[in-house]
């Protein structure tokens, strides 16, 4: 690759190209074969291959048999994620209704590794134990929104998410066996929901549901966010559960009619 114009003496290509690379990642293509990378970013195929190889041991990358992905962590490097997928400038207006009729804080979490990170959020002024914001990392078992994504995984792929160590820096109360565990998840799966009484830290109370594509396939996860001394149990499931449930139905249904819309590109 040639090197780039009315760049200074101190440009660093090496940068320059990984950016290039998970810049190469749009919304139409999300998953890409090494070929593919290289062919969008003018790299070399060895050069393209030992860039995409760093950012999956940085964790910004994915691996497996269908190609290469980028993880939720890309939002470290700031809201370049949430804005390529589109996703989120959908939702948020039916957050802000759900959020002004419960009046409580309602977020979208997606999975990254064990964990779970925020990617959007509309959110009330209250005093909350732990600080939410985009990019904030939570492990997922003990959260509303990581259960409804994990109790959507196949058995094995669950075992491997799990096995990866939190990079959120917390110790969460709840520490179940792998039994409680699985019955846990089994009952997220079949009711369709998620609901934690602060397993993750003192105070926090949270129900969730699934986001799902347009192939019915759970991209993300939904909640809304209370107080434990503020809001029972029973308000949650009988008055926020069903508007809840309401809201990730058309979120969902958004999110499908999106991945329909043409796509046209412009040289």
């Amino acid at each position: 690759m040639p090197a780039r114009p009315d760049t200074g003496p101190d440009f660093i290509e090496a940068l320059a190209r990984g950016l290039d690379v998970i810049r190469a990642f749009q919304p139409r293509r999300p998953v890409m074969a090494l070929s593919e990378v290289a062919t969008a970013t003018g790299l070399a195929r060895p050069t393209a291959r030992r860039i995409l190889l760093t950012l999956t041991e940085l964790g910004y990358v994915r691996q497996d048999e269908s190609g290469f992905a980028l993880t939720p962590r890309v939002l470290e490097l700031g809201v370049a994620y949430v804005r390529s997928t589109g996703l989120w400038e959908v939702a948020r207006p039916h957050m802000e209704r759900l959020c002004a009729r419960t009046n409580e804080s309602v977020s979208i979490a997606q999975l990254d590794g064990s964990d779970i990170v925020y990617v959007a959020r509309v959110a009330v002024p209250k005093i909350v134990t732990l600080s939410v914001q985009i990019g904030t990392k939570f492990p997922a078992l003990q959260t509303s929104l990581g259960k409804v994504q994990l109790a959507a995984l196949a058995p094995a792929e669950l075992e491997a998410v799990l096995a990866q160590p939190t990079r959120s820096g917390l110790t969460p109360r709840w520490q179940p066996e792998k039994a409680e565990r699985d019955e846990e998840l089994r009952d997220v799966r079949a009711r369709g929901w998620a609901l934690t009484d602060q397993q993750l830290a003192p105070g926090i109370r949270s129900i969730a549901a699934p986001l799902r594509d347009g192939n019915g396939v759970v991209v993300a996860g939904l909640n809304v966010n209370c107080h434990a001394s503020e809001t029972s149990i029973e308000q949650m499931v009988e008055h926020h559960l069903p508007l809840l449930l309401q809201t990730a139905g058309d979120i969902s249904a958004d999110f499908a009619r999106l991945e329909t819309v043409p796509h046209v590109v412009v040289a």
